[in-house]
């Protein structure tokens, strides 16, 4: 009589306690990237007047020292206000004061602490894989499925692939995401085969709508190997690697059309994946999940950080790195242009993801 209200209320307190992690995780994630840039800019004795996590209108502040610490409304960000940063200073611990190479470190620190954020997330990942199966995933067959085709064109159990289509396999996760989004399911491989490369043509795989789109079907499992310290070692970085590729190639595939809007996500959609791809189908928290996806969060705001759009990390850089090249500054007011015009379009951006991710939530597509 008890056992439905039970089950259903723990499922319940597991998703919310999922929708906490990852606010709190999402807010970590901040936290660390502005505190790169802080802790750096500390390190070349930049003058900081306000370190902020959040944006738009302050809920909280305390001032320490010269700096004044806030809390603000919205969750979507967060900055380290250093003097002289977007304006003129006769500060000699002003930003602007300071050497490009310096200028340069500064701002790119918070993307690196991202991006070594993720790998250590990998880390632990890996080292709390289990079974021959499941374990740390590597690129060789175990064995096929019953109704495998792939076999049929040259594969072979032992196999392991280290090509496919002409590009670099590192890990599962770079064969996954190629794979997948290819449209007819007849790949080039090259495998590697009793110590020997071996290349296969047109490896066929069979097709199936997923999510109203034609995608393969992987028709074999991958062998697992065992989480010793010496795997963990040799495999984070590889899998670290495959996720930044993740990245960049999604965000190819978002500008050349192969994804739409309804394909992306900000701060809430985040939240809502993290929380729906964590809980098992028990209802308990499936934590490599949890940890795949936190690993792929970190990394992919560590690299698109870095992407040259104007007022992210990366269009910054690209205004200081034609400084070194050319001896010479860009002029201020037209760097501070490019910024405000970047910002305004990214927060739009930013409003309409949001709300798409609104409307998601309400129609249960998480």
């Amino acid at each position: 009589m008890h056992i439905i209200p039970l089950a259903i209320s723990s499922a319940v307190t597991t998703k919310v306690l999922l929708i906490v992690i990852a606010i709190v995780f999402f807010g970590l994630i901040i936290m660390c990237h502005e505190g790169g840039h802080f802790l750096v800019a500390k390190l070349f004795k930049v003058k900081i007047n306000e370190f902020s996590m959040g944006m738009g209108p302050c809920i909280f502040k305390r001032k320490k020292g010269e700096t004044q610490y806030s809390l603000r409304l919205f969750p979507i960000g967060g900055f380290v206000a250093m003097e002289g940063e977007d304006s003129e200073s006769e500060d000699e611990r002003a930003f602007c004061n300071k050497p490009a190479w310096q200028r340069f470190l500064i701002v790119a620190a918070g993307a690196v602490v991202n991006l070594i954020m993720g790998f250590i997330i990998v880390i632990i990942m890996l080292a709390f894989a289990t079974g021959d199966e499941s374990g740390i995933g590597t690129t060789q067959i175990l064995y096929f499925q019953d109704d495998a085709v792939s076999c049929d064109y040259g594969l072979e159990e032992g196999d392991i692939i280290k090509k496919v289509n002409g590009k670099n396999v590192f890990s599962l996760y770079d064969l996954s995401l190629i794979m997948t989004s290819d449209s007819d399911g007849v790949f080039d491989m090259t495998v590697k085969r009793g110590g020997e490369k071996v290349n296969l043509e047109g490896v066929k795989f069979n097709m199936a709508e997923f999510n109203g789109k034609n995608t393969m079907v992987l028709d074999f499992i991958f062998k697992g190997v065992d989480p010793t310290v010496g795997n963990v070692l040799r495999y984070a970085p590889l899998q670290t690697v495959s996720l930044g590729r993740m990245v960049y190639m999604s965000f190819f595939e978002l500008i050349t059309g192969h994804y739409g809007l309804n394909d992306l996500s900000g701060p809430i959609g985040t939240v809502a994946v993290v929380a729906e791809s964590a809980q098992s189908q028990s209802g308990g928290i499936d934590f490599e999940t949890m940890f795949l996806v936190m690993a792929l969060i970190a990394v992919n705001i560590g690299i698109f950080n870095l992407f040259p759009i104007p007022a992210l990390d990366g269009g910054r850089l690209l205004f200081i790195l034609i400084e070194m090249i050319f001896r010479r500054r860009v002029p201020e007011k037209y760097e501070k242009w490019v910024h405000a015009v970047g910002l305004v379009i990214l927060l739009a951006f930013v409003a309409v993801i949001s709300a798409n991710d609104i409307i998601k939530l309400i129609r249960g597509q998480f």
